[in-house]
């Protein structure tokens, strides 16, 4: 089965369904958006804990699917800025296509402190933060954000 897709000039690119390239470079990048914009299987997705229970798609599944289908991706860290309470980060993300380097960049941030504040007393208290360290969940969130820019599991983020 093939995909047709209109890139930004009217070109026609296809795509075999299961379709990988061998070396970087080999695709052009409306070829790779159409790869990466596929629904992923919900075996894929992580669900957020919580009342909004959203999916997402987890940083090391990107990279899997990056390695599949954007041989020779590289990822920087750009910056690193905090505040009293947060981290932000900002990031870039390359991918090699049959016309040259595409680049997209990306912010992820993170509490670096969870707070509470009990209304009777007035004490505040810090909380653990559940999940990993601030500054691998901001460099998370930047990556992931950067690769939708691309297409990858583009479609969560219109829930």
């Amino acid at each position: 089965m093939t995909n047709t897709v209109i890139n930004g000039n009217n070109n026609n690119q296809s795509i075999e369904k299961n379709s990988q390239p061998s070396e970087p470079g080999e695709w052009t990048l409306a070829q790779i958006q159409t790869a990466l914009k596929r629904k992923l299987p919900d075996s894929l997705l992580k669900e957020l804990p919580g009342k909004f229970k959203a999916k997402y798609i987890a940083w090391h599944t990107a990279v899997e699917i990056l390695d599949k289908y954007c041989i020779g991706w590289q990822w920087e860290i750009k910056s690193v800025t905090y505040t009293t309470d947060r981290i932000i980060l900002v990031g870039k993300l390359s991918i090699p296509t049959k016309h040259g380097l595409v680049i997209r960049e990306a912010t992820g941030s993170e509490l670096l402190k969870k707070t509470s504040q009990d209304y009777n007393t007035g004490e505040i208290k810090e909380e653990e933060i559940p999940y990993g360290d601030p500054a691998s969940n901001a460099e998370s969130m930047a990556f992931r954000r950067a690769a939708s820019k691309y297409g990858l599991a583009l479609y969560l983020y219109k829930k």
